[in-house]
């Protein structure tokens, strides 16, 4: 799964815990009926619950599963036994002795523009459960429980980071498992198509063509374009250009000057870079570096104004 890698680390996800409670009484835990376009994942660290979302099967949650919406929709979870009392949402260290449902609620976001691809080709929902075949599910749940246990907050940086795992180790579960649709990540799971997605990835500046693509995933031209088209909607050649966008964008945001960034993502000419990149972002090259340089510029004088 190097390429599913590749992007996780080029989007460079980060989550922000928004609920990580004891909820206990009759209580119920909902979002908004209009879609709010985030992404967020929810998972019952003790006990379980029932997730409920409108135009899809009801889920029984157990302890650990976790749910994930690619972008958010309507959607209830509502405890498994029927609890008497007013909700309240308690800190979990302190509440260990009071019926309830810890819950764990996260908001993921991407500093990279190109996680759209990425979300367009997975479902509004899905579920992994918590089992044999998830061993690193259980692991990671034994950690956040432990830190939440151990907190008088309901987050903390390290949980933070524990739930980024959670997030692209559950994606990686479902993109391996249990996607059977179309879109990106169908080439990062054929046999032959992703050691060429790996090779872009591995030397996205270098001139690359149809014929050394193909070559590189051991079948003919014609099988190989016909194969990349079927699975991803694509063209190879989109496919690389969209690659090289993605990293150069990352290059930009860290400062590199533009004609440095053309070079490294196969362009000979920074005008023709300019224009692809305008055309594959709705921005200017020189616009993502500079607001890098705005920002670099507003931390320096807050350090300034602290001394």
């Amino acid at each position: 799964m190097s390429p599913l890698n590749d992007l996780t680390q080029l989007l460079r996800l980060q989550v922000s815990i928004y609920h990580n409670a004891r909820v206990c009484g009759d209580w119920k835990i909902a979002s908004g009926e209009q879609i709010s376009g985030k992404t967020c994942f929810h998972m019952a660290t003790q006990g379980g619950c029932l997730l409920s979302v409108p135009g899809y099967d009801n889920w029984v949650l157990a302890e650990g599963d976790l749910v994930i919406f690619p972008r958010e929709i309507a959607h209830s979870m509502v405890s498994q036994q029927p609890q008497q009392g007013t909700q309240q949402h308690l800190v979990i260290s302190q509440s260990q002795n009071t019926p309830g449902t810890s819950m764990l609620c996260g908001e993921i976001t991407f500093a990279n523009p190109g996680f759209q691809v990425l979300l367009d080709a997975l479902p509004e929902v899905f579920v992994i459960q918590r089992d044999a075949s998830t061993p690193w599910l259980t692991e990671l749940l034994n950690l956040i429980l432990a830190e939440s246990l151990s907190s008088e907050t309901p987050s903390n940086p390290l949980l933070d980071k524990l739930c980024e795992l959670l997030f692209a180790y559950g994606l990686r579960h479902f993109i391996e498992h249990q996607h059977r649709g179309i879109g990106i990540v169908a080439l990062f799971t054929h046999p032959r198509v992703a050691r060429a997605v790996s090779a872009i990835h591995a030397e996205p500046g270098r001139e690359w063509g149809l014929l050394n693509l193909a070559e590189e995933a051991q079948m003919s031209r014609t099988q190989f374009a016909q194969t990349f088209k079927q699975l991803s909607g694509w063209t190879a050649m989109q496919y690389l250009t969209w690659w090289r966008m993605q990293i150069a964008w990352s290059y930009l945001e860290a400062g590199e000057h533009l004609a440095t960034v053309a070079e490294k993502v196969g362009y000979r000419s920074e005008s023709a870079f300019s224009r692809a990149f305008q055309k594959s972002h709705g921005t200017s090259a020189g616009a993502v570096r500079r607001g890098r340089q705005t920002e670099e510029k507003k931390v320096e004088q807050n350090k300034n104004m602290g001394s």
